[in-house]
């Protein structure tokens, strides 16, 4: 099964990867995907890459075998800006040094810019994008991946925006002091917690985007009767390829987060996409689960990623591709309307779970041309490579303004 697996994925490869000199591709529809994701403001709201260099530091401004993403390839894919993901695993959070570790990332980003100035720019704003477009650099911005790090303050929460945090995903893989996740069986607080309603209403004031990737459908509904601002999923796809996964959006939530002027950011990452896939990454997660308890080795432990790592090469997963992330993009488009929907591929962040044709920062032009083939027009491309996200993030800004001047 091992074995027929990586031969499909083998196949897939060569059949949907159009830069594949074999392939038969219609060359002048690949120059124009080439041209329309180098033409256009290019956004991708999730890119794990602090947390690598936070554990080990490598050269980003040259092409390099580490990982999803470095300058080279991201020119080659024309991206434009990239939001760095500050994470923090839920474990820090009863440590109390949930705010260490997301300070430590935040100082690596920084480090980027400051070390490769002609290759990186930092942006704190819609307005900074505007400026600094077109310049043959990487725009890197930060988001937060998991709450955990306001630790209880909005002091704290105040103090990540000023360092160039510009959204939050409120919570991670479990339940913490802001709100529910959609991964946790645990509902501490049904929703919101009060504190996580004051940090809404403060991100709000800010001028932070709140992000609802992995929280629970309760607080994604507590979320939207709260916010007065549009609010945005960074790394989600729809719930109706993979029933029954929280950790994606349902049609309801979808329609809602329409009507708020949201955006949802889909990932990349294969178990998203396709219910079989889906499935058997469920089962692959449970028996390493039973393994780490029957034998008792820490999750958060270098021996359980190991194995969980050697887990994943000896049960592969059934391949999903880049046609897979263009059929949520239709469903979307014919759910909600082509306003709603963007780019947030958790680069870094999938353990290279990725769909076929989608492996990295250069491949993006892959989902142009295949949208071309389904016959989108350009500028509604453009809506979802960054014209979508750039709208919400103004809106965000707007009504952090507008807040401000109701004070």
């Amino acid at each position: 099964m091992k074995n027929t697996i990586i031969i499909f994925t083998l196949i897939l490869f060569v059949s949907i990867y159009p830069q594949n000199k074999n392939n038969n591709v219609d060359s002048i529809l690949w120059q124009k995907a080439e041209q329309i994701c180098k033409n256009n403001l290019l956004i991708d709201t999730h890119i794990d890459l602090p947390d690598w260099l936070y554990d080990e530091w490598f050269d980003v401004s040259k092409e390099t075998d580490k990982g999803e993403i470095d300058y080279q390839r991201a020119i080659r894919g024309g991206l434009d800006v990239a939001f760095m993901s500050i994470y923090t695993s839920p474990g820090l959070e009863a440590k109390g040094k949930s705010k260490i570790k997301a300070d430590s990332m935040i100082a690596i980003v920084h480090k980027i810019v400051k070390l490769w100035p002609d290759k990186f720019y930092f942006i704190r704003s819609t307005s900074d994008i505007i400026s600094n477009i077109n310049k043959n650099k990487i725009l890197l911005t930060m988001g937060m991946e998991n709450g955990s790090p306001i630790e209880h303050s909005l002091d704290n929460l105040r103090e990540f925006y000023d360092k160039g945090v510009r959204y939050i995903t409120l919570a991670h893989y479990k339940w913490n002091h802001i709100s529910d996740s959609a991964n946790d069986p645990e509902k501490k607080w049904n929703g919101l917690s009060p504190f996580g309603e004051e940090v809404v209403k403060e991100m709000n004031r800010l001028g932070m985007m709140v992000d609802i990737s992995h929280v629970s459908d309760s607080t994604f509904y507590d979320v939207i009767k709260l916010s007065k601002a549009p609010v945005i999923a960074s790394h989600s796809c729809c719930r109706f390829f993979t029933p029954g996964y929280e950790r994606n959006m349902n049609d309801d939530m979808i329609k809602i987060l329409a009507e708020n002027g949201g955006v949802i950011q889909l990932a990349f990452a294969n178990f998203f996409l396709k219910n079989d896939t889906y499935q058997a990454y469920t089962t692959g997660e449970e028996n390493i689960k039973k393994y780490l308890r029957e034998n008792r080795i820490d999750s958060n432990s270098e021996l359980a990623w190991k194995y969980e790592e050697q887990y994943w090469k000896d049960n592969p997963l059934p391949p999903a591709t880049v046609k897979d992330v263009a059929d949520h993009i239709d469903h979307i488009k014919n759910l909600v309307g082509i306003d709603y929907v963007g780019l947030g591929s958790d680069f870094n962040g999938t353990g290279g779970m990725l769909a076929v044709g989608l492996e990295d920062v250069s491949k993006y032009p892959n989902l142009v041309y295949e949208l071309l083939l389904r016959d989108y027009t350009e500028n509604e491309i453009a809506k979802v490579l960054g014209g979508n996200l750039l709208r919400v993030w103004k809106e965000v800004e707007q009504t952090a303004a507008r807040l401000k001047n109701e004070k």
